[in-house]
């Protein structure tokens, strides 16, 4: 099967390797749809923590399954899934208090262990959900969105609350999209001003900060001076969340949702002025997944503005590097397989 390898930073390759052996309690999905992300730019680019190359990447999946035996989740062939990623181990303390995002073992495919780019792949069961009703897209985009949904799960985000969400990215996108569904009025700061207007498009978002201006002084104005009582990073840029914590209102909460290859430094006295509460979100949970599946079911996440390009696997060696640069617009692009 046609299968692209990142070899090492800035390499990938198109190979051929065997069809995978399904294993008991596994189905056989021949990958249709393919998204691309921040973790597999990073990758791509040497900055992805908790990696090793040769790797396959390839993690925001959706197929069809070929090959299923009889099973009590109720799959059958010809079925639409899209995959959850994140395998655990199922015994760990985070394992057992449901945190199975955070398993001490965990083991993302196209991160720790061999992804989806490539024609088919084998996926426990219990990793899979049956999205018929869906596009091959929509399904695709359910992991990104679910790590949005997570991150405002465990903010526990209340209701007319204000938020300021940092980085106007797909993972960004997704915490607004949830904090507004939880009736929370939310900001979002972001230096490209392109990329704000998509926001305040897709999102509704109720207030935009450019980050190259004053934006201590602008969120102050959007708060009538009491700042917001939840900030969301989504930026994976050390300095960025690092400043972060000035934004956040006495009392409050900041989630960092972007992963960075770094050390970051947070004042001290900042953070004991404010009684700061500093939250790490990592990936989701089944639970996040099925929140956003009904989301776009019900039409409250339009996935056709989301994704923005697509891209056909056999290009995508030679078109990757330019799809990742800000004059390429951008917001969500799709691998296809047909």
């Amino acid at each position: 099967m046609r299968t692209i390898v990142c070899e090492q930073p800035k390499q990938f390759k198109m190979i051929e390797l065997a069809k995978p052996t399904r294993r008991k309690a596994e189905a056989l999905v021949r990958v249709r749809r393919i998204g691309i992300c921040g973790t597999d730019i990073h990758a791509y680019y040497g900055n992805q923590p908790y990696f090793a190359y040769p790797r396959i990447l390839g993690h925001e999946l959706s197929g069809v399954i070929e090959e299923v035996d009889a099973n009590p989740h109720g799959f059958q062939k010809g079925d639409q899934v899209a995959v959850i990623p994140y395998m655990h181990c199922g015994t760990c303390i985070a394992c057992r208090s449901g945190k199975t995002n955070c398993c001490t073992d965990l083991k993302v495919l196209g991160v720790h262990m061999d992804g989806g780019m490539c024609e088919w792949i084998s996926v426990p069961l219990d990793h899979l959900i049956q999205t018929n009703a869906l596009t091959l897209d929509e399904s695709a985009i359910l992991e990104p969105l679910s790590i949005g949904a997570h991150a405002v799960r465990r903010s526990q985000l209340q209701k007319d609350e204000v938020v300021l969400v940092i980085g106007a990215g797909p993972i960004g996108l997704g915490v607004m999209a949830f904090a507004k569904q939880r009736g929370a009025k939310v900001l979002v700061m972001d230096i490209n001003e392109e990329r704000l207007a998509f926001c305040q498009k897709w999102a509704n978002v109720d207030g935009l900060v450019h980050a190259a201006g004053q934006p201590a002084v602008e969120i102050e104005k959007w708060t009538d001076g009491d700042m917001p009582t939840v900030v969301f990073d989504a930026t994976g840029n050390a300095r960025s969340m690092e400043a972060a914590l000035q934004y956040v209102a006495h009392g409050g909460k900041l989630v960092f949702v972007g992963l960075v290859k770094d050390n970051v430094a947070l004042s001290d006295p900042e953070l004991h002025k404010r009684e700061l509460t500093l939250l790490g979100s990592r990936n989701a949970t089944r639970a996040d997944f099925d929140v956003v599946l009904q989301a776009v079911r019900e039409g409250v996440i339009d996935a056709q503005l989301y994704v923005t390009h697509h891209v056909n696997f056999a290009d995508f060696v030679d078109e990757f590097e330019g799809l990742t640069k800000p004059e390429s617009h951008v917001i969500k692009a799709v691998v296809e397989i047909e």
